[in-house]
């Protein structure tokens, strides 16, 4: 089951969260999308085929699409949340200005951040709201244009060995606890493995690895969580510290300041860590 709530709408865009509930391994019969949409993904994963081209989508894996694409969606691992982003071809134009090679982006922990301050401001969209998502697609086409990521071509043997990769890291497999049990999970050599990530990617294992455990990150400070030391032992950071230079890092800001950040403390002062 499929269920779409418009949670913010104005002339140009509209903002929507969407649900799947379903188990569905097969693909759907295919779509033709009607605008422009940015869609990240909130929990879960799935499968999208478009252009030819088949990508993993999560957390770590947004995806793009334009009028005129021609869409299939399967469902493997059962239900998710994303948040869907629609544009009007104007507003379109106005924050891109051209068409995007790529269908897939990267969320780096910057993007993670910027989608969850869209999602916190849903109630000022005239103004929040409406910045947030200038930060939020300007990041995403920085990184659709910039980042190599599954759409943009390379080798289909490491697109389905990272693709396994991933799997298994976001699984918490106890085979991911590093590069060398990873790859003998998957039954490749640590050389191949390692250099298969940056070209599919555009980012290194550990990154991606490191990419993922900050956004659980940012879960459990969104939650509410105070204790950093406990926080950084749950992940598998070394100590606290480790915890804090991997969040900065990658979000821009230590776990201290999202804390506030993420309890919509702060929001002018979002540049400063």
């Amino acid at each position: 089951m499929l269920e779409a709530v418009e949670v913010a709408a104005r002339p140009g865009y509209a903002v929507n969260v969407v649900r799947c509930a379903d188990v569905h391994r097969g693909w759907s019969p295919p779509e033709v999308a009607a605008g422009h949409r940015m869609v990240l993904v909130r929990r879960g994963r799935f499968r999208r085929r478009a252009r030819g081209t088949v990508a993993d989508v999560d957390p770590v894996l947004a995806y793009l699409a334009e009028p005129g694409d021609e869409e299939s969606f399967a469902h493997p691992a059962g239900g998710d949340v994303c948040t869907s982003v629609t544009f009007s071809a104007q507003r379109w134009r106005q924050l891109a200005g051209f068409s995007l090679a790529r269908t897939t982006v990267y969320v780096d922990g910057r993007l993670d951040l910027a989608h969850r301050r869209a999602v916190a401001s849903v109630a000022d969209p005239d103004y929040a709201l409406a910045e947030e998502l200038l930060a939020l697609v300007g990041h995403a086409i920085t990184q659709a244009t910039v980042a190599r990521t599954p759409a943009s071509g390379g080798r289909a043997d490491d697109r389905a060995l990272v693709s396994r990769g991933r799997e298994a890291i976001a699984a918490d497999d106890p085979g991911a606890a590093g590069l060398f049990p990873l790859a003998d999970l998957l039954g490749v050599s640590p050389y191949r493995l390692s250099r298969a990530f940056p070209r599919e990617l555009g980012v290194s294992l550990t990154q991606y690895r490191n990419r993922v455990r900050v956004g659980r990150a940012l879960d459990r400070l969104e939650a509410g969580e105070r204790e950093l030391a406990t926080l950084a032992a749950d992940l598998g950071f070394a100590d606290q510290a480790h915890l804090t230079r991997t969040v900065r890092d990658h979000a821009g800001m230590t776990p201290a300041v999202l804390r506030g950040v993420l309890a919509g403390e702060g929001r002018e002062s979002s540049g400063r860590a």
